[in-house]
């Protein structure tokens, strides 16, 4: 039996098993994770979270390998969740990029995990917000998620993390990606990795263009309803109270760039927290959060209690003999009855 309380104070004090164990119960929807998170909340905020994200190919395990290094020789405590596809017959995690970053293993300032993804679309893991939580709890000063990097429609990073990079390469088709809405909206700082090869120049030079295309009227922030669009798109130059992604050449696997970048989020970070832009960001991701919190609880209840009720529902979808929309209005038009008759 997990004793929450100690375990709280295990997360709070950095214990390396009181995490892992914490990740644990969330990973595998364990009934007690729902009141840890409880406890744990009231000790949020306190990490600087990063989104890597982009196509398979451009180098973000290495990039995020490199960055763990110069945040380490800064003093800070990093965390790190590899957002992985799942396998489908373990339902587990098939990439595993902690291989990559192996050489952390033995410091107690890095925690690296990896989460499977369970099928859950967006390029995160439906536990990954809930895992921030415990990060922000133990007191890590920067915390890097590594999307699955399966393309454009990779924008839910953006609901969880302060600053999104974008990882783009030569030679990888990124010319033609670039112009899709997915990629553009979602960056707040551009890496144009493997910089040591042909088209890296004209990779930069095309993503200057598009974003020099690309307006959004003032006031839209990037979590807008349920679509990430870029905080700022007016030219390639900002104006008071906005921000323009830079666009920055690396070579991950030497280091260069890197502190470059490192500094690109700090300046996105002084802006977040400096400008009425960066505090509409803030509310809309608390906005997001607790909607889906609403939803999956609303499921999860739905599903205990009316677990019959919806099991007829679905047979008779799937056997052809209704349709799902009638079928669902008749579900909730259902609970709600039973609701209010109590």
């Amino acid at each position: 039996m997990v004793d929450l309380s100690m375990l709280v104070q295990g997360i709070r004090s950095g214990e390396m098993r009181a995490l892992a164990r914490a990740c644990r119960l969330i990973d595998e929807r364990d009934a007690r994770a729902f009141e840890l998170l409880k406890l744990l909340f009231q000790h949020d905020g306190h990490a600087y979270v990063i989104g890597v994200t982009g196509t398979p190919g451009a180098g973000k395990s290495t990039l995020v390998d490199g960055l763990i290094r110069l945040y380490r020789d800064q003093g800070k405590r990093v965390a790190v969740l590899a957002i992985d596809p799942t396998s489908p017959y373990s339902g587990g995690a098939i990439l595993g990029d902690r291989i990559r970053m192996q050489q952390h293993f033995t410091d107690e300032g890095v925690f690296i995990r990896s989460i499977a993804t369970r099928g859950h679309l967006g390029g995160l893991s439906r536990s990954t917000g809930d895992v921030l939580h415990v990060l922000h709890a133990a007191k890590f000063d920067v915390v890097i998620l590594e999307t699955v990097g399966v393309g454009q429609d990779e924008l839910e990073v953006t609901q969880l993390a302060d600053t999104t990079l974008v990882v783009m390469a030569p030679g990888l088709g990124d010319d033609i990606q670039a112009i899709k809405a997915g990629i553009l909206e979602v960056a707040d700082v551009f890496a144009v990795n493997k910089a040591d090869r042909v088209g890296a120049d004209a990779t930069a030079q095309d993503l200057l263009q598009m974003l020099s295309l690309r307006r959004v009227p003032k006031g839209v922030t990037k979590m807008q309803g349920h679509t990430a669009v870029s905080t700022l798109r007016k030219g390639p130059e900002a104006e008071a109270g906005e921000w323009v992604p830079p666009i920055l050449k690396t070579v991950a696997h030497r280091q260069e760039g890197l502190a470059e970048l490192v500094d690109a989020f700090a300046k996105h970070r002084a802006f977040l927290t400096t400008t009425e832009a960066g505090r509409a960001i803030r509310e809309q991701r608390r906005i997001a959060e607790f909607r889906a919190i609403l939803y999956q609880a609303l499921i999860d209840e739905v599903d205990a209690r009316f677990a019959e009720r919806v099991s007829e529902k679905l047979k008779d979808v799937v056997d052809g003999r209704a349709d799902p929309y009638s079928s669902a209005e008749a579900l909730v038009r259902g609970v709600i009855d039973d609701q209010a008759e109590t």
